[in-house]
């Protein structure tokens, strides 16, 4: 099955940080996402990383100071496992027992890798501590 590329927009009243919150399923993504906008950031919500680096090689959006990576129905590839590393932006990788072996784990040294079950407060502080919200990025 094919998945469908998401990007859900608000209005920007001030210059926040851009993140990524890339999670298969709907309503963490998007419980996460309300979460990191009550703490003044500005997430976009994608199904698989594979829309996420669409949007932006199409310069839909702007490059993310921080992705938010559940890895739970990624199947990621060499290419696309490559393209996130080489963005060069903070990752939290949120994983359970049956990702441990996923490739991205492996090849990636995740600085934050979060083992589920994990809250979204938890999710939440990290990306605080990694990108302090309502800075000037540029």
């Amino acid at each position: 099955m094919k998945s469908r590329r998401i990007v859900i927009r608000h209005s920007r009243k001030r210059k926040e940080p851009v993140l990524w919150v890339i999670d298969a399923e709907q309503w963490p993504r998007a419980c996460l996402r309300a979460e990191l906008i009550e703490r003044g950031y500005d997430p976009y919500g994608f199904i698989t990383v594979a829309d996420a680096l669409d949007s932006l090689a199409r310069d839909e959006l702007s490059k993310p100071e921080l992705i938010v990576l559940e890895l739970r129905g990624q199947h990621l590839t060499d290419e696309s496992i490559e393209a996130i590393l080489n963005l060069g932006v903070h990752t939290i990788v949120i994983y359970g027992n049956s990702e441990l072996n996923d490739p991205f784990l492996k090849k990636h040294n995740c600085p934050v890798a979060m083992k589920r079950p994990v809250s979204l407060g938890q999710i939440a502080d990290a990306v605080q501590i990694l990108v302090p919200a309502n800075h000037d990025s540029e």
